[in-house]
């Protein structure tokens, strides 16, 4: 029986090439990404706002659009926008400020709010959309999750890491390091009146100590120095080990509030741009669409513009923080006709 079977396959195959077609599938292997962080696992999105020069920009069709994306990744539960905008309507909330964000954030019983501004839209061909979007976390204790964190650095798959998340978690570790250095300037400082190092004088104090009394010569490096918070190092300077998530605690960290987003992404997409095209091909690929035109199609409708353009933003924002999953393997049959 197994020998018929395998006679049969064989003929199959044989008169498929001849014929000029395949009956065997393609084998594709398709992108994943999931929520990388459970305690923000419930989200809100309030309309986007219209900064760009186009005034035909609906901030609720943006914000739909977001919706739409988000809701498909494994791991958040997103509030309808209708929700939304009736919370705010009701409890009169403008959103001019991260406290009015952190107020419908509890008034929605929800983990985060997203808050989106349109920088650039253009829908004429090639169409092109700035998006800049923020969350904002309901707790004040969470603070921002920078580019690169939970991505496997120190470990062997550190050399899959893309070579654009590199360079945007190291850019985004220089800024925060550089902020640590920005001179603390206020309007009560007059123009003119700074000293320099050179004609500063030391105090009694300093002129007193050696370099054996604790103070370095130049050169001297001790190696407790590239240890944040010890040598030269101020405290709050940001360690490149922050990226790796730490082990659990046994009691809850000290809450220390902020105002600040706990994940933002900026991002202007092209539709004449090589890699966005190239991504849109690869998405329709994956996708069981009967309409005409292709994923050329997409670039000429301006809701699937838009959307697609919000779903490049969600996953880069997530890749870029350890969101990004195994590839799933795709077998795609050819249509017999």
């Amino acid at each position: 029986m197994f020998r018929r079977l395998g006679l049969l396959v064989l003929g199959v195959l044989a008169s498929s090439s001849l014929g000029g077609c395949s009956l065997l599938p393609e084998i594709a292997h398709q992108p994943t990404i999931h929520n990388p962080f459970p305690q923000l696992s419930r989200v809100a999105i309030a309309p986007f706002f219209n900064a760009s020069t186009e005034p035909t920009v609906d901030g609720r069709r943006f914000a739909l659009a977001y919706f739409n994306e988000l809701q498909s990744v494994p791991g958040y539960e997103v509030v309808p926008v209708g929700i939304v905008e009736t919370q705010m309507e009701i409890k009169n909330i403008q959103l001019n400020s991260a406290a009015d964000v952190q107020r419908l954030a509890r008034e929605l019983d929800v983990d985060a709010v997203v808050i989106g501004v349109v920088t650039d839209y253009s829908p004429y061909y090639p169409p092109r959309l700035g998006l800049q979007v923020k969350w904002f976390a309901a707790n004040p204790g969470f603070h921002p999750i920078p580019p690169g964190y939970g991505l496997p650095w120190g470990t062997p798959g550190e050399e899959g890491i893309p070579a654009p998340l590199v360079f945007e978690a190291e850019m985004a570790l220089a800024k925060a390091q550089l902020k640590t250095q920005t001179p603390d300037c206020d309007d009560k400082t007059p123009a003119g009146d700074e000293k320099s190092p050179e004609t500063d004088k030391k105090t009694p104090q300093a002129e007193k100590k050696t370099p054996g009394e604790g103070a370095k010569s130049p050169g001297e490096v001790s190696p407790a120095s590239h240890v944040a918070g010890t040598g030269n190092l101020p405290k709050n300077w940001p360690d490149p080990r922050g990226f790796i998530p730490p082990p659990p605690r046994a009691d809850p960290p000290t809450c220390w509030p902020t105002d600040a987003p706990v994940m933002q992404h900026t991002r202007n997409f092209n539709g004449h741009d090589m890699e966005f095209t190239e991504a849109l091909a690869s998405h329709y690929f994956f996708r069981d669409d009967a309409r005409f035109g292709g994923w050329q199609g997409y670039l000429d409708r301006s809701d699937d513009f838009i959307q697609f353009c919000c779903r490049m933003h969600i996953w880069e924002m997530l890749a870029a923080r350890g969101g990004a999953g195994e590839t799933r393997v795709v077998w795609r049959w050819p249509t017999i006709r």
